[in-house]
């Protein structure tokens, strides 16, 4: 079984609160044995559209990181997330 992705696009429109939805999801990140790969970070943009943060959180498969997902901590952080942020969201496979 392939390891599965978070790959998240985040617009962060309050940076002074935004630290409240990361302290929310690490008691969830910490249950499902999240890895962050890419957490923020200086990028490039070379086509399309970005948005200013951009996040990979590895989890060892798909249902694990469905779990974390669906889970209520991360739910709660989720409703704290979106009150300070947009973002674009997908969970996906890993290379087999």
């Amino acid at each position: 079984m392939s390891r599965a992705y978070w790959i998240v696009r985040v617009s962060v429109r309050d940076e002074q609160r935004y630290p409240e939805y990361l302290a929310a999801a690490g008691p969830a990140f910490q249950n499902f044995g999240a890895r962050f790969v890419v957490r923020g970070g200086a990028f490039e943009t070379m086509e399309g559209d970005a948005r200013g943060r951009n996040v990979v959180v590895e989890f060892k498969d798909r249902a694990t990181a469905l779990a974390c997902y669906h889970s209520p901590e991360y739910q709660s952080a989720k409703v704290i997330r979106q009150r300070y942020a947009d973002a674009d969201f997908i969970i996906i496979d890993g290379a087999a």
